[in-house]
């Protein structure tokens, strides 16, 4: 688990793709600090485990189903990245939960100074839309903010310079994927909804425990 807030921006040293998957190494500093082969290492939001790491480069597989939901497909050597280990039992819990599991790609529209913010506004697909609600939590590239608006098939947030500064998501320009994640306790809600309209969609049984009586059961 992840909460969103970014230790520091890493450098893709490499990247070797396969059929259906893909190799990919980071060049960083601060997390080396306690890694070990099969920490969990968040990568623009995607969760990725260590598979192998030397100096100050960590090396992650990618399987098929987070290259077609992600945009880490798109990085090449030179490509930086917002990276988060996993959050400490112990640790501050300063942002969302965030689970690493992206929900769908977005895409920047356009970006507005406000003053000392930046606003961004994004594109996304119904299915997350679905679970995006004004003042609730989005993690984009991994980045836990504050959703400041929506409209119909997208919305924005706003930056604030610390928060533009210590990610690359300003880095981007419209028409740029962003990797996006719903607040895992909305889908849970949205989930436990679902589940109770179909099963009340659900054809009824006519046993009953006083059929089952009469039949000598």
């Amino acid at each position: 688990m992840f909460t969103g807030i970014i230790e520091e921006i890493g450098t893709v040293v490499s990247v070797r793709k396969a059929s259906k998957s893909a190799r990919i190494s980071v060049g960083a500093d601060m997390i080396f600090e306690d890694m070990k082969v099969g920490d969990s290492i968040a990568v623009n939001g995607v969760c990725l485990t260590v598979a192998e790491f030397s100096g100050n480069i960590f090396t992650a597989d990618i399987m098929n189903e987070t290259l077609s939901r992600s945009s880490l497909g798109q990085l090449g050597v030179g490509s930086k990245v917002n990276l988060e280990r996993a959050m400490r039992a112990d640790g501050r819990f300063g942002g969302h939960i965030v689970s690493g599991h992206i929900d769908g790609a977005g895409r920047i529209t356009s970006m507005e100074n406000e003053g000392t913010a930046v606003r961004v506004n994004v594109a996304a697909p119904a299915h997350v839309m679905k679970y995006v609600v004004e003042k609730g939590s989005i993690a984009i590239d991994g980045i836990s903010l504050t959703v400041a608006g929506v409209v119909d098939g997208g919305f924005c947030v706003s930056l604030i310079p610390h928060t533009g500064k210590s990610t690359v998501l300003l880095d981007k320009k419209p028409g740029d994927t962003v990797n996006l994640e719903n607040d895992i306790i909305g889908k849970y809600v949205g989930r436990l909804l679902t589940y109770a309209e179909e099963a009340e969609a659900e054809p009824k049984t006519s046993i009953t425990m006083e059929f089952l009586a009469g039949a000598g059961f």
